[in-house]
C-alpha cells in the first residue's frame, strides 16, 4: 500500500480513496496508476500511526516539500491531515502543501479552517468553474450547487493566513471560460493556475 510517493522529484502523501467529487477530468477515470508509480488505490485509510510511520521510512532528504495529493481528497481526512503535517513539521524541513477541492468546510463542517495557520504552507484548490451551475456540471459535487461559494469562501478565508493559495483549472475548457475564470480569482486576489489535462494525468501536480 503507497502512503508515500515520488512523483518527478516531489514527494506526494497519498491519505485517502474518498472524495465528494467525480470530476469528469479525473485521472481515477482512466486508470489506477500515476506516472511510474504503480496503483494508488489504499487497500484501507491507513490510521495516523501507519502515516506516521511510513513517513519515517522517507529520505526526506531528497525533497524539499510533501504534497498531500493522492487518489482521493485530502481533505476527507482533515482532523489526521493537521496532526500528519504537524508531526512532518517536527521531524523535517519540508514545506507542506495540500491539493484540494476546497470543499472541507462542508464535509467536515466542524473543522476549524484555522488550524491549518502555522502548519500549511501552501493550497492549491480546485476551482473548476466560473460560476456554480459549471462547477456542479464539471464536478458532480455530492453536496451539490453550495459546493462553489463553499470552495470560494475556503479560499478566502485561507489565503489570508496561508503563505500562499492558487487556484487550478484544468484547461479543457473553451477560452471564454478560461477568462470568466481568470476574472473571478482576480476579484478574489488568489492567483490562477491553468493546469494541462495531459501533463497533470502524469505529474499530479
Amino acid at each position: 500500500m503507497k502512503i508515500f510517493y515520488d512523483l518527478n522529484g516531489a514527494l506526494y502523501a497519498n491519505i485517502t480513496n474518498k472524495c465528494p467529487c467525480a470530476c469528469r477530468f479525473c485521472l481515477r477515470n482512466n486508470g489506477d496508476s500515476v506516472g511510474d508509480n504503480d496503483s494508488l488505490w489504499l487497500e484501507h485509510e491507513p490510521s495516523v500511526d501507519e502515516i506516521k510511520a511510513a513517513f519515517d521510512d522517507v529520505d526526506t532528504s531528497k525533497y524539499s516539500e510533501v504534497v498531500f495529493c493522492g487518489y482521493g481528497e485530502p481533505m476527507e481526512r482533515a482532523f489526521d491531515l493537521i496532526e500528519v503535517a504537524k508531526y512532518i513539521k517536527k521531524k523535517s524541513s519540508l514545506k507542506i502543501r495540500i491539493n484540494t477541492n476546497g470543499l472541507v468546510s462542508l464535509i467536515h463542517p466542524t473543522f476549524d479552517l484555522y488550524s491549518m495557520r502555522g502548519v500549511i504552507d501552501s493550497l492549491s484548490i480546485s476551482l473548476n468553474a466560473s460560476d456554480p451551475d459549471k462547477y456542479y456540471y464539471i464536478t458532480n459535487s455530492k453536496f451539490g450547487l453550495p459546493s462553489y461559494n463553499s470552495m470560494l469562501n475556503f479560499a478566502i478565508i485561507s489565503s489570508s493566513f496561508i503563505p500562499s493559495v492558487v487556484f487550478t483549472i484544468v484547461g479543457v475548457v473553451d477560452e471564454e471560460e478560461v477568462n470568466a475564470c481568470r476574472e473571478r480569482a482576480e476579484n478574489l486576489g488568489i492567483p490562477l493556475k491553468i493546469r494541462s489535462y495531459i501533463s497533470d494525468n502524469v505529474s499530479y501536480n
